[in-house]
């Protein structure tokens, strides 16, 4: 597939602080890509980038092919941007916000597209309401209807997810979905990994000014072991004699109430030489699980956090 986003070699510096250290990914038409990265590694700065609000000190990026330097016009033309924070007029209803937003970009029957998103969105019974009335979740409902406007092949969503209850992010999630299905190109930010996870066809790491890695969601969890043990014991003295039992052989460490995780490999022969050795130490644990690799295993192993 041709890629509908292009990055190669983004630098970008504050003062001091050097934010982007030659960024390079793809995003393929159509698709959903994730960028994550913790607080400060640069995810906004690349948006910022991208959707022509900021200039980079270096690199190249081109959207559908039209440089973001030296065609800005031609990018906007193709993007929308849901930002971190809701972008909507508070002195305004709900209708007069989408129908402002319709009206400005020249959409046929602006009434008719933002009572559709209304609908979509289960905001019909606010629609004549001052956005200022709105809860939080309401507003970040109706600023994602405003970035639908219009069509735009290609939909930036910086952080999506913040202040959002459950039931209404997994609406968003639903509604990103169904984007990406109708051949939208979807780029969002995170710092919520389950919804990379959910979402995404394609993640980046974002750590240290540049990517350090990059692939599906299971690509990226086969970086981390996938043998991690978890064990449960009757009380703290079991957990201990299973440790000094274990740790001759094995990674062990303790986690959350009477469990142990031990780091062992996927073979029936080395589960079957753990559980001998506790039984020859008659140590019986009370349970036990074999845990699969998470983003969050992912995560921490790349930014070398605990």
């Amino acid at each position: 597939m041709e890629n509908a986003i292009s990055v190669n070699g983004l630098e970008k510096t504050y003062d001091d602080n050097t934010v982007l250290r030659g960024v390079s990914f793809d995003v393929e038409a159509g698709s959903i890509f994730a960028l994550l990265g913790s607080n400060g590694a640069g995810k906004t700065t690349t948006i910022n980038i991208l959707t022509t609000l900021i200039a980079a000190d270096g690199g190249r990026a081109t959207i559908n092919g039209f440089d973001v330097a030296t065609q800005p016009d031609k990018v906007r033309q193709q993007i929308s941007l849901t930002g971190q924070f809701a972008a909507v007029d508070d002195i305004l209803t709900a209708l007069e916000n989408l129908e402002l937003i319709a009206d400005l970009r020249h959409v046929p029957n602006s009434a008719k597209t933002a009572h559709d998103l209304l609908e979509r969105f289960g905001l019909v019974d606010a629609a004549d309401r001052r956005v200022a009335t709105f809860s939080g979740g309401m507003r970040r409902r109706l600023d994602i209807a405003m970035s639908l406007i219009g069509t735009p092949s290609i939909i930036f969503f910086d952080e999506p997810s913040t202040g959002l209850d459950p039931e209404v992010r997994n609406g968003m999630w639903d509604a990103i979905r169904t984007l990406a299905r109708t051949g939208t190109t979807i780029f969002l930010t995170t710092q919520y990994l389950e919804e990379a996870d959910q979402l995404a066809d394609k993640i980046a790491i974002l750590h240290g000014g540049t990517i350090a890695a990059t692939g599906t969601a299971r690509e990226l969890k086969k970086l981390v072991p996938s043998g991690v043990i978890e064990l449960t014991f009757h009380d703290e003295a079991q957990r201990t004699a299973a440790t000094q039992a274990l740790e001759p052989c094995y990674q062990v460490a303790a986690s959350d109430g009477m469990k142990l995780s031990v780091d062992a490999t996927n073979s029936v022969e080395q589960l079957a030489q753990l559980f001998t050795q506790l039984r020859d130490a008659r140590i019986e644990p009370v349970d036990f699980s074999q845990r699969s690799p998470t983003l969050d295993d992912v995560f921490l192993k790349i930014t070398g956090r605990e």
